[in-house]
């Protein structure tokens, strides 16, 4: 058999490629050659540029098994700017200078250089990868990255087939644009997407429903266009279907529903949930999810699948896809109208399906039941010289020219921040409830040294932005790690009995990205025993591009070898010219 040429099977059984863990006999090197560069594409219909990786948008799907070493040897083919992609939901456990971010675990990789990304995949779950510059994540830059059981292993549940929808928005507007305005004085705000993407495809300004959507028009230059034709998922009656949910948007927060079909969520970030059932899930920025789907409807019809916005006020129509029932025709499209999106500031819905995410019995390990350290990160919009900022603390981050996994570990102290160290906590008389009253900031790194292995635990506190009655949901996405997330509460947090009551020490869901609901609070903790420099932020795009986001640097003297490649820029650039080698 010949495999396909940009994938090669190599087995090997190194504790490099698979560490410890009990699949190594069974593991596999899968190597990919990927070029990134820039291409026109009509994900709406619309033609626009965007970045994509070997001609395709979205990028090529990665898949593998548990203990395997995935190798990517990533050429940037942009003509004038940097790229790096982000493996999100890897933990890059000894490999902190592949997880994918730029000035952070690494150099940017420079216009017709290349870099290769290689890391084990440690756990099954359903993940995806995306870029990690500037703004290129809202460009285009993303693809799945699904990970199954190992050889010998079994899920905690069963299904008969699979489909994966990789969410996304789409602006019209380029990045570039974008994150002028955002940076501008005076400032202009991105807006909403003109568009939701199922895989990659949407529809602008029509719909795939109009005879259901009073004032629509139907969307005729779909069917013949392969880069907006309607998504169809096939399916045969009365079997079960694993759906694996991923959203990679840079803003919006959205909702998933299935027309009369129930849905049973089993898996969220890579980690197995006590299963329930819905009629419909809210998914974030940064969240993944695998939900069970069984064909019992009548099987001579087609359902619509449909994703809306929610958390905004919606400007962007939803997307729609079609559950196509075989043997019927997949251009059939269903008869009955779309299930409809939950109003977008209906918080009780959201915070009802939210609450009932719970560590799988037997499958999650429970948290420490105490915490050597807490961190409070107060979530803030403020102006500074006349732009706006979001700031953690009243600190805005900015991102330095030299790597701080590099700065770090060669203690360059030139490179290093000045700052100081960062607030572990912000006054308790600060009022979420009302606009700031001191509404300026200003910028540093926002740098926490954690100790190795102690546990952590943060808390991400909302509040109400520079407008009054304005207070956004917010996904916070950490690197690295998963963390246990303890819970959710309204309004302040205070730390007093009150809110410790609140914490589920019991079952919480482990996590890499959590959401804070407006005007409240969310309580995470992890164990800081994954040496490297990794970032925690808001995962909505421009809001990270304005500072909303943290560093924790972890053990950073147990870091191995590091590739020069992964740092020879900024000021480690002029210390390695007097090494030699490949590593640091």
């Amino acid at each position: 058999m010949r495999l396909p040429p940009l994938l090669l099977l190599v087995c090997c059984c190194t504790v490099m490629a698979c560490g410890l863990l009990p699949q190594c006999a069974a593991a596999k090197a899968r190597h990919f050659r990927w070029e990134v560069s820039n291409m026109f594409w009509s994900p709406d219909c619309e033609e626009k540029v965007l970045i994509g990786i070997n001609g395709q948008f979205p990028g090529p799907t990665i898949r593998a098994k548990a203990g395997d070493t995935i190798v990517v040897e990533l050429k940037n083919g942009l003509h004038t700017e940097g790229v790096v992609i982000h493996w999100h939901g890897i933990r890059q456990i000894g490999t902190p200078w592949a997880d994918g971010t730029a000035s952070i675990s690494q150099c940017a990789i420079n216009p017709e250089e290349a870099f290769t990304y290689r890391f084990v995949v440690d756990k099954p779950g359903t993940y995806f990868y995306h870029g990690h510059y500037g703004m290129q994540r809202a460009a285009g830059l993303y693809g799945s990255l699904v990970v199954d059981v190992a050889d010998g292993e079994e899920e905690p549940f069963r299904y008969d087939g699979e489909l994966n929808l990789l969410l996304s928005d789409w602006y019209h507007e380029s990045i570039y644009t974008q994150m002028v305005g955002l940076s501008s004085n005076p400032f202009r705000w991105i807006g909403e997407p003109q568009s939701l993407l199922i895989n990659g495809r949407g529809q602008f300004n029509c719909s795939l429903a109009a005879a259901h959507t009073p004032g629509a028009k139907q969307c005729a230059a779909a069917a013949g266009n392969r880069h907006c034709a309607p998504v169809v998922l096939p399916v045969l009656p009365n079997k079960t279907y694993r759906l694996r949910v991923a959203s990679t948007t840079s803003l919006a927060s959205l909702n998933l529903a299935v027309g009369n079909h129930k849905l049973t969520v089993v898996e969220a970030d890579g980690n197995y949930v006590e299963p329930f059932v819905v009629d419909d899930i809210d998914i974030y920025s940064g969240d993944s999810y695998s939900v069970l789907l069984t064909t019992d409807q009548d099987p001579s019809a087609n359902y619509w699948v449909s994703v809306g916005v929610r958390g905004r006020q919606p400007k962007t129509a939803p997307a729609l896809a079609v559950l196509n029932y075989r043997p019927n025709r997949a251009s059939r499209l269903p008869s009955v109208a779309p299930p409809t999106t939950p109003a977008w500031n209906d918080y009780a819905h959201s915070k009802a399906f939210t609450y009932r995410i719970l560590g799988r019995a037997g499958a999650t390990p429970a948290p420490p039941a105490t915490s050597d350290r807490r961190i409070e990160l107060l979530n803030t919009q403020n102006r500074m010289d006349g732009t706006v900022k979001w700031s953690i603390n009243n600190v805005s981050m900015v991102l330095p020219a030299t790597p701080y996994l590099g700065s770090l570990k060669m203690g360059l102290k030139s490179a290093l921040p000045s700052s100081g160290r960062p607030a572990d906590t912000f006054g308790r008389g600060y009022d979420v409830t009302r606009p700031p009253a001191n509404p300026n900031t200003t910028v540093g790194d926002n740098v926490y040294v954690l100790a190795h292995n102690a546990t952590v635990d943060v808390v991400l506190q909302n509040a109400n932005a520079l407008a009054h009655n304005v207070s956004e949901v917010h996904p916070w996405h950490l690197h690295g790690h998963d963390f246990w997330v303890l819970g959710y509460g309204d309004g302040a947090f205070r730390g007093d009995a009150g809110d410790a009551a609140r914490l589920n020490l019991r079952n919480p869901p482990l996590r890499n990205t959590a959401v804070i609901f407006p005007y409240g609070w969310t309580a995470v903790r992890f164990v800081a025993d994954n040496p490297g420099v990794w970032a925690f932020h808001c995962h909505i795009e421009p809001h990270l591009h304005m500072g909303m986001g943290v560093i924790f640097a972890e053990a950073v003297d147990r870091v191995g070898e590091l590739p020069k490649a992964a740092v020879s820029c900024g000021a480690t650039a002029t210390a390695l010219m007097a090494g030699a080698g490949d590593h640091v």
